[in-house]
């Protein structure tokens, strides 16, 4: 499922750690996986584990840890809304529900066109910049009042030629 040359950027990952530290790598490897198949799935979680030495359920406890390993396919937009405490209280709870109503989805959905996944996601470390969200686990954007989460969702549909 993983190609050969994703196998060699493993082993770039790997070359950075001590012989007996292949394990350390895990976390790259599980990126490249992504990148290659657009989500972490099973399948590459276990060959994962079986080219670093680690038991299967090491690298599944990884994948399900951290919010920027998809477990399913997403959208080519995904939008992970940080509703911790401060931006709750800072409108973080009103910008999710714009997200569902101008996406028509709910929080864990994609589109039907596969453009859009919303996920609600920990705390991105930018409170007094609630509310706060993160594309594609990339880019931070931040003060978000309802005409910039509809300015950002059209002008990503505008891109796709989808407006």
């Amino acid at each position: 499922m993983i190609s050969e040359e994703s196998r060699a950027r493993f082993e770039k990952e790997v070359a950075k750690y001590p012989a007996d530290q292949r394990q350390s790598a895990v976390m790259a490897c599980l990126a490249i996986a992504q990148q290659e198949l657009g989500h972490v799935s099973a399948e590459s979680e276990l060959e994962i584990a079986a080219f670093l030495g680690m038991a299967p359920m090491a690298v599944h406890e990884v994948t399900t840890f951290y919010n920027m390993y998809n477990q399913h396919p997403v959208g080519k937009y995904k939008l992970n809304v940080c509703t911790n405490l401060p931006c709750q209280l800072r409108d973080g709870a009103r910008a999710l529900r714009h997200l569902e109503a101008k996406l028509g989805i709910g929080m864990g959905e994609s589109t039907p066109d596969g453009l859009f996944t919303l996920q609600q996601c920990e705390c991105l470390g930018a409170c007094a910049d609630s509310p706060v969200l993160l594309v594609n686990d990339r880019t931070m954007c931040s003060f978000m009042t309802n005409e910039k989460l509809d300015q950002l969702v059209d002008g990503l549909r505008a891109a796709e030629g989808k407006v």
